[in-house]
């Protein structure tokens, strides 16, 4: 599979300057701590490539409007510490100017790059809203603290308010994380049975978001192309219900995607991640009235 990093729907729009787009897309090819099947390097350079079949119209819109540049792809050679800290370089780049981070991973290690570039860039009170099909709330897995099974244990360990989505594989240690750090959550048992599509975030939940969507939360029906599938997943309706149902009520400063690995020859699903960032950053256009 080839390896290259096309800025995102460039069929349809050129790449504007940075200054010109709301949205900015860091690719972020991390891998170091995967436990099961691996691919995710390779996520964003697959995704973007496939984004040049989207259409500008996202069947309500056109988020392209707002202007999207790709930013360079981060480095990620070297310590997982330091790579931790060139992604939130380059998200603290984009955040501290008023545009809206958009990343591509990797691993899910990344998001915690993502978080301390979004403190950095001053945003003291913000949450946390994931979708996954795993709590990431081991203090250590496999003896890595920077794990990408321990990635949300660090980030509500910085202070940031947390709230799960579609969680169906977790072990006690994470309860405990969970309860300690005041986590608030609906795992896939309600969510999935009962096709939830609207969720009420808690009144003390914080005003501004980041939205964090680990693609094995959705069901490997839907997307199998990633390292730990788990039966019992949210569907791509719902999954858009949901993330909708947070951006009418908080302000989503950003989101990733993350934990996509491609399956060579099965361009859908590549396909697929591409349409489904795009439909989020139509989600965030009209529910910012931008």
């Amino acid at each position: 599979m080839k390896t290259s990093y096309p800025h995102f729907l460039g069929s349809e729009i050129a790449q504007p300057k940075a200054d010109d787009a709301f949205f900015h897309v860091i690719p972020v090819p991390f891998e170091r701590s995967v436990s099961y099947g691996g691919g995710t390097a390779l996520g964003p350079s697959s995704i973007l490539q496939a984004s040049w079949q989207l259409e500008l119209w996202d069947g309500k819109g056109r988020p392209a409007d707002l202007g999207i540049y790709t930013a360079p792809v981060v480095d990620c050679e070297g310590e997982d510490a330091d790579v931790v800290e060139r992604i939130a370089a380059a998200t603290e780049l984009v955040a501290k100017t008023g545009h809206m981070p958009v990343v591509i991973g990797g691993e899910h290690t990344v998001t915690l790059g993502v978080v301390k570039g979004l403190i950095a860039a001053g945003y003291d009170d913000f949450g946390v809203v994931q979708i996954d099909a795993h709590a990431d709330l081991r203090d250590v897995y496999e003896g890595n603290p920077l794990s990408h099974a321990s990635v949300m244990a660090r980030v509500v360990e910085l202070g940031i308010p947390l709230f799960q989505l579609g969680c169906r594989a977790y072990c006690e240690q994470e309860v405990v994380m969970r309860e300690k750090y005041g986590v608030g959550f609906i795992d896939a048992d309600p969510l999935v049975p009962q096709n939830i599509q609207s969720v009420s975030l808690p009144d003390d939940f914080p005003a501004k978001v980041f939205f964090t969507l680990d693609i094995d939360g959705m069901d490997p029906s839907v997307f199998p192309s990633t390292g730990t599938p788990v039966p019992g997943g949210l569907g791509w309706y719902q999954t858009l219900a949901l993330f909708e149902s947070v951006a009418k009520q908080r302000d989503i400063i950003g989101f990733d995607l993350m934990e996509f690995a491609p399956i060579k020859s099965f361009h859908a699903y590549e396909f697929a991640a591409a349409q489904l960032i795009y439909h989020l950053m139509g989600i965030v256009q009209r529910a910012r009235k931008l």
